[in-house]
Order: C-alpha cells, then structure tokens, then sequence
C-alpha cells in the first residue's frame, strides 16, 4: 500500500452516509482517498486535488459502494476533519 499523503484529521460521517455505506466500504475509500486515488473524480477533478496536496486546499473524492450508493469523501483544508456523506448530505 501505498503512503498517506495527507492527515485525515478528525473523522465523521453523516447519518445517511452511516445508513447507506457498509463500514468496510467507508474504511476501504478512506484508504483510497489517503493515498490519493480520488475515486471517480473527472480528469480536471482529479488534477484540482493533486495542486490542493501542495497547496492546502480542501479534498474532495468520489466513490461508490458494491451496490452503487454514491458517497463523497471530503478533507477540510486545513486538515482537521475528514467527513463521509452522501452527495443529497452537501
């Protein structure tokens, strides 16, 4: 596996999320989303998170579960926080 390339800080998820996303899916896109594979970002997307890696910036990745549930996996600039939600929880 791969290096974290950043802190999650502190990590929560929305109700939805919780009800929506099987536990092991969650850890395992949080794994992804620690080593920077972005899930199904778009290329400009994608690039955006790679310049926020050296910049500072808030991260943003995109996943889905073995069933197709949509879920986000966001990182505050600052990287106190790291939050699993649905796309309806933004």
């Amino acid at each position: 596996m791969s290096a974290a390339k950043f802190p999650l800080g502190r990590l929560v998820a929305t109700p939805n999320a919780i009800a929506a996303v099987p536990a092991d899916q969650i850890l395992a896109a949080l794994l992804r989303h620690l080593v920077g594979d972005w899930g199904q970002m778009t290329v400009h997307d994608w690039e955006a998170n790679e310049l926020a890696l050296t910049e500072g910036c808030r991260l943003c990745s995109v996943y889905r579960t073995r069933a197709g549930q949509k879920f986000w996996i966001i990182t505050e600039a600052d990287r106190s926080a790291t939050t699993v939600l649905l796309p309806e929880d933004y």
